[in-house]
């Protein structure tokens, strides 16, 4: 099968496409999951992910890709795993599954380590800051400039029947390079006007002992009468060295949803060691608190990248 899949991709990447590449990449993952809230059991998952890129004879780079584990059937008006992008030079427009502005600028706290069941980033106190996304169908345009290790950025969601505004995003992000290390800030916001407005603002260091922490904050003013600012922070630390990797992160949200009072809260662990060659051991844990009733999960595995 291996062979084939090479093949196929040699016949597509020399079918008269001129500066162009094609390229297939895998990932398998097989292990024992279980916790408060699922049985102990039997884990397995595999995904196949095709890119292509290519560059105009004006250098104008494009290209696509289409994760074959989320896809929707290839919808020309929907997202389902494949994105699409144009650049030029520092200018770059994504279009598909992509991130909005808000969540490409913001920094998570998940910053080492994985797990093959995403506990670290799956208990009821983490923020990807996907904000808004997915308001709509999840087909989201993004413009973005980066310069000098800036970033921003500006997209929207828009509602295919016509009846609501877009979700409209703003976001903008500066690293600093200083020597083996590193500091990220992000600031966000992105707003709908049925729904509410949404503001954040993250950083992240990295050092070149390979210890990393990051923090993030955001809050959320609904726009329904009666509903609270819903408010979350989270913070991270993870160490990174040689073939070993760990994560720890804690977040909480108050008044989840608008609803005065309620709380969720969260930690996640998550340790990685590579055994070489694609192969990879994977340990993971999760703990939630939702107004006060308590779950745990937990993951072991192995992970494969081909």
């Amino acid at each position: 099968m291996k062979t084939l899949l090479l093949a196929s991709t040699a016949l597509v990447a020399t079918a008269g496409i001129a500066a162009a590449d094609v390229a297939i990449t895998g990932y398998a993952e097989i292990g024992i999951i279980g916790g408060d809230n699922v049985d102990s059991q039997f884990h397995t998952d595999i995904d196949v992910t095709f890119k292509m890129t290519g560059e105009s004879d004006g250098g104008l780079a494009f290209g696509a890709a289409v994760d074959l584990d989320e896809n929707g059937a290839f919808g020309n008006t929907t997202q389902g795993g494949e994105t699409y992008f144009l650049s030029y030079g520092g200018l770059r427009l994504d279009m598909g599954d992509t991130d909005g502005a808000f969540d490409a600028a913001m920094q998570e706290v998940a910053l080492a380590g994985a797990s093959i069941n995403d506990n670290e980033t799956a208990h009821a106190g983490y923020n990807g800051n996907a904000g808004l996304d997915g308001t709509f169908d999840g087909q989201i345009a993004r413009v973005s400039y980066s310069a000098s290790g800036f970033t921003a950025g500006l997209s929207a969601e828009v509602d295919d029947a016509g009846g609501l505004n877009p979700v409209w995003g703003l976001g903008a992000a500066y690293t600093a390079d200083m020597g083996g290390a590193s500091a990220t800030v992000g600031v966000g916001y992105q707003t709908q006007e049925d729904t509410g407005d949404l503001m954040g603002i993250s950083a992240k260091a990295a050092m070149a002992s390979g210890l990393s922490v990051g923090a993030n904050f955001s809050r959320m003013d609904y726009a329904a009468a009666g509903l609270e600012n819903q408010t979350h922070m989270g913070i991270g630390i993870g160490y990174s060295m040689n073939a070993l990797a760990v994560g720890l992160n804690y977040g909480k949200y108050d008044n989840v949803a608008g609803v005065d009072g309620s709380e969720k809260s969260g930690f996640g662990f998550a340790a990685t060691y590579d055994m070489g060659g694609g192969l990879a051991a994977h340990a993971g844990f999760g703990s939630s608190d939702v107004n006060g009733t308590d779950s745990n999960d937990y993951s072991l595995g192995l992970s494969m990248s081909f």
